[in-house]
Formats: structure tokens, C-alpha cells, sequence
């Protein structure tokens, strides 16, 4: 059982803020037991995990770690113009569709903040992603000059990390209300950004950010010892 399970157990309870006694009562199990379960130290059956599913109102993906839906959605694949087209044109459209999406929201999310400078500093970040991955693919094919940039290719991958990261910084600055890093004070309030929140907020693109969270977090996984899946 991994150890997701767990976490989102306990979060789930607290979130409804009712005690480990209530929930236990109503879930049918002892309050010790569902310790256990929520620290990890006993591993429910499926029984137990339909029932808490049922109980906070999520679907069992969520409550198990695969999805970061609450419905356990994944976003739909775009239905491809013609049945002609070939298996990896569908498989590109649905790609398109999880980065699109959640590059809608984050720059809604910046818009509604208030801060200039926050929409300002993600787009430009969002930017030096693109021209990165647009100059490694350009070097690939050596017909292509390396006039056509001013900045060498031996330079640019060293300076556009230097860029991002600085413009990360500048991202949590002006998220803040800005005072520093060259940024101006100003009012920011962000929407909230809440997981539950999400499919309300964003009917129509809450599902592909969800599921690009989600692939992020399984593939940085096996380089975090702090969150290694109980066997």
C-alpha cells in the first residue's frame, strides 16, 4: 500500500475537521485502528478503502495516490479530426491539451492576482522553458546555423538557467506583493489554488494540471527518500 494512502487519509479528515474518534465511528473501525492506517502502520482492505472513499467524497485513484482528481478523472483525449489519423497524432493532441491547459491556469491564476509583475515574471519564465527545449531540438539537426542566435550554444543552456532562476525567485517575490528582488511593492491576492478548489474554479482545464501534477510528482519521486512508497 503506498504510503500516499496514508497521508491523504489523515488530510482528508482534517480538512473535514472532525476528530480521529468521529471519523473512526463513522467509518466502523477503532480509533486505534484507523491511527494505524493513517500513520502508515497498517494497511487497510478494500472494503475499508471503498467505505472512506465514500465517506469524504472522493473517488478510491485519490485516496490511493493515483490521481490528484478527487474524482479520479484523467483528462480526456481529444478525439482525433478523422479516423485516418494515426495512433501517435492522438497521443500528441492529448499532450498539447495537458500543457495547454495548465499553462491556462497558472496564468489565470496570475492575471486574477492583481500583480503585473507576477503575470509578467511566470510569462517570462514559461518563455525561457520554450526557447530552451526549442534551442536543444534546433542544435540536433547540424544544417541549422548557430548564427541565427546571438547567444552561442555553448552559453545559452548555462544562462538561461541562471535566467529561470532568478525569475523563480521573482515569482515567489511578486506572489507576495513584491519589496524586493528589483520588484515594487504592489497588492497580490491569488485565487485559491486549492486541489479540492480546482475542477470548480476550472471546469475545463482543472483535470489536464491535475494530471500534470500528478506525472511530475511520480517521476521526482525516486530521487526523494522522504517519500519512497512502502512496499
Amino acid at each position: 500500500m503506498a504510503s500516499d494512502f496514508s497521508r491523504t487519509l489523515a488530510l482528508l479528515r482534517r480538512e473535514k475537521r472532525i476528530s480521529q474518534r468521529t471519523a473512526a465511528g463513522d467509518l466502523q473501525v477503532s480509533q486505534a485502528l484507523l491511527s494505524h492506517y493513517e500513520n502508515g502502520l497498517r494497511e487497510p482492505g478494500l472494503s475499508f478503502v471503498v467505505r472512506a472513499a465514500d465517506y469524504y467524497g472522493v473517488s478510491c485513484d485519490y485516496l490511493l495516490g493515483r490521481s490528484l482528481s478527487r474524482e479520479g478523472g484523467m483528462a480526456a483525449n481529444p478525439v482525433p479530426a478523422n479516423a485516418e489519423e494515426v495512433e501517435v497524432d492522438a497521443e500528441l493532441a492529448r499532450k498539447q491539451k495537458l500543457i495547454t491547459d495548465s499553462a491556462q491556469i497558472l496564468l489565470d491564476a496570475a492575471a486574477k492576482s492583481g500583480s503585473r509583475q507576477l503575470l509578467n515574471e511566470l510569462t517570462m519564465y514559461l518563455s525561457a522553458v520554450e526557447y530552451k527545449l526549442f534551442r536543444y531540438l534546433y542544435a540536433a539537426d547540424d544544417a541549422n546555423p548557430e548564427e541565427a542566435f546571438r547567444t552561442k550554444e555553448a552559453r545559452f543552456d548555462a544562462l538561461c538557467d541562471a535566467r529561470m532562476k532568478l525569475t523563480e525567485l521573482r515569482i515567489q517575490c511578486a506572489a507576495q506583493g513584491g519589496g524586493a528582488l528589483g520588484l515594487e511593492e504592489e497588492e497580490a491576492k491569488l485565487p485559491s489554488l486549492s486541489l479540492a478548489n480546482l475542477p470548480t474554479a476550472y471546469p475545463e482545464y482543472a483535470e489536464s494540471l491535475l494530471q500534470v501534477l500528478q506525472n511530475v510528482s511520480d517521476s521526482i519521486e525516486e530521487f526523494d527518500c522522504t517519500t519512497k512508497k512502502k512496499k
